[in-house]
């Protein structure tokens, strides 16, 4: 084909838009993978804290770790090992094995022992509390434990370190062998390790993984150890690599297979690349139109993006397939155009609803496929005709297409058929054993079900909380919210007691209060009377007074300290814990900052306990269901999409009403898109399978492709040649769009799956009832 000077002009300004768009996403897009974006803007205090601690929160950044295949010694052994030398690296903050040490506290914290530690609140630090410890420590000096306690008693004779340690320790604590953590069977060693990064931090959180990676080769050279960890940063990067891989399997593969279809069909390699020029332009203007608008995007929107706009597809394909011998390509286009702009206009009012969802994910998805599907259009229309060569094959006169096309026409179309369809689809619907609707946000996620057992498997064997029941107290700053956690503890022991619940645990009992760190300050003695009551005290044991001078420096020294801060204790192994329940943010919308501190518990088995407790606890403590909180997210951000959705269906018929202008005409194109949606969701239902936001996605799609094909064929319905140039056009769309998504149907990704498997059914459906419902009768021009 040799194309004229205006012909190459165009393709040459084409060619240099692409490149520039190209450029422009280069410079401008960022990938982002925060799923938080495909959830609505959280309205209540609930909904924003577990918005808050699903990408942010420390919790999320926790790995859990377990070494198996030795002896507990050698695990042992191989657990502190691992713990030196992952503390070493920058990508983690902390990494714990359980094991107490007195070293393990940094010196500018060793005198804030006697303000942390609950001793003084019960008996003061006088010649009797002293002499009694005294006499224990000589014990323990005759024990085993002597020679590690020894180099600590002139500091510390009252062990007040090694108390605030145990109280620093989980409240239902793993079981130990050999000092560090282990599961309840002795036979893996457990060590927890959290991440500077958050969870959705793709790069950072690889990182880690490549370093626990590399420590378990290690592991398994040196000591023939295993070693498995699992956590929201593993499953974070095992998403991104299994979507990436995926999707390269299935594109190579779809795209491989859409070449040998536009090959087989058009017979020309020409077709096949002019048919590529509008969907490069589709994509390369959603990308350019989100970035423009937006910067960063999330890697599903792209996924969708591009899945979606390939609807864009079929644009080319009818010009191609209409194609006339005797007709230039540009008036052939402009034939179409018509019943085509219909078609894209109706697919971008749906998609353009979505803006207006309140998910951020889906309003960039709206403008990535928007800006594509117009752009696809577009081009179409005006660019693409000037590079077609009015030579080739004229389907028109086709004569198995005529063929096909008459068996079509003999078929039978009874109205009752479309009724009973209707109410059995109803009735599957009615009759479904499960939920419409998926509701919970775990299955959704493309991690495998053996992994998400061993994470809870292993959060289990280290006496992790109940993450489902959480205790919030939201108060003005870090001091309040202290003073009310400590006023808390009596009742919560009380639900202890009961039984409700085994443990619990909270900021306070990490560092206390302003005003209890106060009082037990006040009680430390003066120097001269330590003194004298230390001098006595040593009376009737092994120990000399002059001994214990570090520890008459140590009490002045915690006599004059400034209180301890939760801001002092940030980049210590108790700031760690601490910031895992008490969150301080910045300010809000009034100029005033807040502070969440949670109460986490272990073993809930009262619920209605805990909720009775929370309901006289105050109007700032709430009890949080965070399954509960983030099924109403769920439910809220459906509840919106849907409404989205009825306002398209009204603009989308409006659209065709206006184009078509005669009511029999607008029933006979909207029909088979209609009871298409209506027999997808009925097969799913039947099927077992509740609906989530990618099915609804998917289901715009299908009516998409419906709404398309029957605009064709109506188009066609009075001129032969036409429908068999039409007939040739949807089949080749249709194949190529079933290929493509019956791949996705495939997919191991719910994601993927749900979007290839929605789709393959509406192609099948709309191909089949737009034939049937679309032709006029025979007494109808």
């Amino acid at each position: 084909m040799k194309l004229t000077r205006r012909a190459l002009l165009i393709l040459f300004v084409w060619v240099v838009l692409l490149a520039g768009l190209t450029w422009f996403v280069q410079r401008q897009l960022q990938i982002g993978t925060d799923l938080r974006l495909f959830l609505p803007s959280p309205r209540t205090a609930e909904q924003r804290l577990l918005m808050e601690e699903i990408g942010e929160g420390p919790a999320s950044r926790v790995m859990v770790i377990a070494l198996e295949g030795a002896s507990p010694e050698e695990l042992a052994d191989a657990s502190r090992v691992l713990v030196e030398s992952l503390q070493s690296s920058p990508t983690f903050r902390l990494v714990t094995n359980g094991e107490v040490s007195l070293d393990s506290v940094p010196d500018e914290l060793l005198a804030y022992r006697y303000l942390l530690s609950p001793t003084l609140d019960e008996r003061p630090l006088d010649a009797k509390y002293l002499h009694a410890e005294l006499q224990e420590r000589a014990r323990d000096l005759a024990s085993p434990a002597g020679a590690f306690l020894e180099p600590w008693l002139p500091r510390d004779p009252t062990l007040e370190l090694l108390e605030v340690l145990q109280r620093w320790q989980p409240m239902q604590e793993p079981n130990r062998l050999f000092d560090v953590w282990f599961d309840r069977a002795g036979e893996r060693a457990l060590l927890l390790a959290q991440t500077r990064a958050a969870a959705f931090d793709p790069d950072q959180q690889r990182l880690a993984v490549n370093e626990l990676n590399a420590a378990a080769e290690r592991l398994a050279r040196e000591n023939d150890i295993k070693m498995t960890f699992s956590g929201a940063g593993k499953f974070s990067v095992l998403m991104e690599q299994r979507t990436r891989g995926e999707a390269q399997q299935l594109g190579t593969a779809a795209t491989v297979g859409m070449i040998v279809l536009l090959l087989i069909a058009y017979r020309r390699i020409g077709s096949v690349v002019l048919s590529a020029l509008p969907l490069a332009s589709a994509g390369l203007a959603g990308l350019a139109a989100v970035s423009a608008f937006f910067g960063e995007v999330h890697g599903i929107t792209l996924a969708f993006g591009f899945t979606l706009i390939g609807v864009a597809q079929d644009y080319p394909l009818h010009l191609l397939s209409h194609r006339q011998a005797a007709r230039a390509p540009v008036d052939v286009a402009r034939d179409l155009w018509p019943t085509l702009a219909t078609g894209v206009a109706s697919t971008c009012i749906a998609y353009l609803t979505f803006l207006f969802s309140g998910v951020n994910g889906l309003a960039q998805l709206a403008c990535f496929t928007v800006a594509g599907l117009a752009v696809a259009g577009l081009t179409t229309r005006y660019a693409l005709p000037a590079l077609m060569s009015p030579e080739g094959r004229d389907f028109g006169g086709s004569v198995w297409l005529d063929k096909a096309w008459r068996r079509i026409e003999r078929l039978p179309r009874p109205l009752w058929t479309g009724a009973v369809a209707v109410i059995l689809a109803f009735i599957a619907i009615w009759l479904a054993p499960q939920p419409m609707w998926e509701s919970d946000l775990s299955k959704l996620t493309p991690v495998p079900n053996e992994l998400l057992v061993q994470d809870q498997s292993l959060r289990s064997e280290l006496g992790a909380p109940d993450v489902r029941y959480l205790l919030v107290v939201t108060a003005a700053d870090a001091e309040y919210a202290l003073t009310r956690l400590e006023a808390l503890d009596e009742p919560l022991q009380a639900l202890v007691s009961e039984g409700a619940i085994t443990g619990y645990d909270h900021a306070a009992r990490y560092v206390p209060s302003a005003e209890k760190q106060r009082q037990r300050q006040a009680r430390l003695p003066e120097p001269a009377t330590l003194r004298a009551d230390l001098a006595a005290a040593v009376q009737d044991t092994p120990f000399r007074a002059d001994v214990f001078e570090p520890f008459f420096e140590d009490v002045e020294k915690a006599r004059r300290l400034r209180l301890l801060t939760v801001e002092k204790l940030r980049d210590s192994p108790l700031g760690v814990s601490v910031e895992m329940l008490l969150t301080q943010h910045g300010d809000d919308q009034r100029g005033a900052g807040r502070t969440t501190a949670l109460v986490t518990f272990s073993g809930v088995s009262d619920v209605a306990a805990l909720e009775r407790f929370a309901s006289t606890a105050g109007q700032d403590v709430t009890l949080l269901d965070t399954k509960g909180a983030s099924e109403s997210l769920v439910t809220q951000q459906r509840i919106k999409i849907l409404w989205s959705l009825a306002a398209a269906a009204v603009l989308l018929a409006a659209v065709v009403t206006f184009s078509l202008r005669r009511a029999s005409r607008v029933r006979r194109v909207l029909a088979p898109m209609a009871l298409t949606t209506l027999l997808i969701v009925a097969i799913l239902q039947v099927a077992g399978i509740s609906m989530t936001l990618f099915h609804l996605v998917a289901l715009i799609l299908a009516a998409g492709l419906g709404l398309d094909y029957a605009l064709f064929f109506e188009h066609a319905a009075s001129d032969p040649m036409d429908q068999r140039r039409t007939l040739h056009a949807v089949l080749v769309c249709s194949a190529s769009t079933l290929m493509v998504f019956a791949l996705l149907a495939t997919s191991s990704l719910p994601v993927l799956r749900a979007i290839g498997l929605t789709v393959s059914l509406g192609v099948i459906f709309n191909f089949v009832l737009a034939l049937l419902l679309t032709r006029p009768p025979k007494n109808v021009t």
